[in-house]
């Protein structure tokens, strides 16, 4: 298993994220119901779902950068297969988070949203602690 897959992967889904807010913003501009300058940075506008959608691209982006820099070193130095395991659960946990995040803010959806955030970062510190260990061992 390569872990650059999951990183690409992980920035595909980020991306996913930008062409539904992008896709919601343009259908209601073209449609006059919101002008272009009418989605203010940092002030809440849109339906619920729309505002959690757009907190959840905003974690991918934070978090992204993370996992990007930790599967690089984890491939660069040729990490072992547990390594690239860690890589896609990661994915399959930002993904999860993702949609738990969009689906409700209801506490049972928040609890399930809290669930995958820790295994991602559970995952995180597994896969640090994998690249430091071959680092060391060189």
């Amino acid at each position: 298993m390569n872990p650059v897959l999951p990183l690409v992967g992980a920035v595909l889904w980020t991306l996913s994220l930008v062409f539904v807010i992008a896709g919601w913003r343009a259908v209601r501009v073209l449609r006059g119901s919101e002008r272009a300058n009418g989605f203010p940075s940092g002030q809440p506008h849109g339906p619920d779902w729309y505002q959690r959608l757009n907190r959840a691209h905003m974690n991918c982006v934070e978090n992204v950068p993370l996992f990007g820099l930790v599967a690089l070193a984890g491939a660069t130095l040729g990490a072992p297969a547990p390594f690239a395991l860690l890589t896609w659960i990661w994915l399959g946990a930002r993904v999860l988070q993702t949609l738990a995040h969009v689906s409700s803010g209801r506490s049972m959806a928040v609890n399930v949203r809290f669930a995958f955030f820790v295994l991602q970062h559970l995952c995180l510190l597994w896969m640090c602690w994998q690249v430091v260990d071959g680092v060391l061992a060189l």
